[in-house]
């Protein structure tokens, strides 16, 4: 992604945080197609995606602290999901997390909820179950 398409991003999103009625989501995954495919999923629901492809990428992002909810792969190169989901907690980051994942490891799905995520799926799951999951956490907020 070019960085005027990451300015343009954060304009507006900055102009849009005040109004409740917009969900931004980022999608946190080192697969493009799935951040493509995410992405058209979350905009179809009428939220607000915003791709990123490693974890270091939103870390160093802007806008990284201004999200509704965090839409994260588990296992990502360099930092994992989870590290993420720590890093984030230690810094008083309270957005909810939702991990997807291609690979249901029993011992990552245990260790994510106990972290506290607001939810854990397949990557193969209904799209409608995971954009349940973020209104939810959302909600929750």
């Amino acid at each position: 992604m070019g960085s005027g398409d990451r300015a343009a991003q954060v304009v507006s999103l900055h102009h849009h945080m005040s109004n409740q009625a917009n969900i931004y989501v980022a999608i946190i995954d080192d697969d493009e197609s799935v951040c493509r495919s995410m992405s058209r999923l979350l905009r179809a629901a009428g939220l607000h995606p915003i791709p990123f492809l490693s974890a270091e990428d939103f870390l160093v992002d802007p806008i990284c602290d201004h999200f509704s909810c965090l839409l994260v792969d588990i296992q990502l190169g360099g930092m994992s999901g989870i590290e993420l989901q720590q890093k984030l907690a230690s810094e008083g980051d309270h957005a909810p997390i939702i991990f997807i994942t291609a690979y249901d490891d029993p011992d990552a799905r245990a260790q994510a909820l106990t972290t506290g995520c607001a939810g854990f799926f397949r990557k193969t799951d209904p799209g409608a179950e995971i954009i349940s999951a973020v209104r939810s956490a959302v909600q929750k907020r």
